[in-house]
């Protein structure tokens, strides 16, 4: 296989057109001809998934963040970001991302992660495109059965990977807890939507101190916020599954480094 046929499928599930117009995905480094025999999902491009996929011995790192989303000036290898390209050339390992438009695809980013909290059933988008109902960011469904918040937070937590700083909730943890809004990575500008949507709680990443007190304060749903990495990582085995199951002859690995910035909590 070639990296373009393993891009081919790629983009049909993840749409570049469907990406927001300031984001960068697509390819990275690497050359579209080249072969592909194992290709490395993570979360992050940086210097730890690098060394694993080398020592892997992997063909293609996916990533859902971009490595330059700002652009840039310079790959000088005495950067981070520069080295990092350095290194990745000079072993044929290619790099893709697919950021925002696996934020909104169907399924995507949100789908993982609302099935790694628990929700069951039918999934809507929470913002869905106008041309595209099942399309869109975040994502709202249905608990099996109705549980606490300070339960549903509980399943939450042991449903996605563990990080330093674990989950926050607000709210009344004796909440009554059965339609459920997620959005994987920060969610701040979904919390007028997912009040609007009538959910009892919205799960997302990244909420600042003054718009989540003033959400609760005003009788808004129930919040939960969670490590921005740990809500985009259940993600990266939907898209493993989705290329192996393409009939495109490589062989996946998701990766279990844990990228998250924060690396301890006191």
């Amino acid at each position: 296989m070639t990296l373009t046929n393993v891009i081919e499928v790629l983009e049909a599930a993840y749409p570049p057109a469907r990406a927001e117009s300031w984001d960068a995905v697509g390819l990275v480094c690497g050359d579209p001809a080249q072969e592909v025999r194992r290709v490395l999902f993570a979360v992050d491009p940086v210097a730890a998934v690098a060394e694993e996929a080398l020592e892997w011995d992997a063909d293609l790192i996916v990533t859902h963040h971009p490595l330059y989303l700002r652009g840039t000036t310079t790959v000088a290898a005495d950067t981070p970001k520069g080295r990092l390209v350095h290194t990745l050339i000079k072993r044929d390992v290619a790099l893709y991302t697919a950021h925002t438009n696996a934020d909104v695809a169907n399924p995507g980013v949100s789908d993982a992660l609302a099935r790694a909290v628990g929700l069951t059933g039918d999934l809507v988008p929470l913002q869905p495109f106008p041309d595209d109902p099942w399309r869109g960011l975040g994502r709202v469904g249905e608990l099996p059965e109705p549980l606490t918040l300070g339960e549903f937070a509980a399943q939450a937590a042991a449903g996605l990977p563990r990080t330093s700083g674990g989950v926050r909730v607000a709210g009344d943890l004796s909440r009554t807890v059965t339609r459920v809004a997620v959005s994987g990575g920060a969610g701040d500008s979904l919390l007028g939507t997912a009040r609007a949507a009538g959910v009892d709680v919205f799960l997302t990443a990244d909420l600042r101190h003054h718009p989540a007190s003033e959400f609760v304060e005003s009788g808004g749903p129930a919040l939960i916020d969670a490590a921005h990495w740990a809500t985009e990582w259940p993600w990266l085995d939907s898209a493993a599954s989705i290329l192996a199951s393409s009939g495109v002859n490589v062989e996946t690995r998701v990766s279990a480094t844990v990228t998250d910035a924060w690396t301890r909590g006191y």
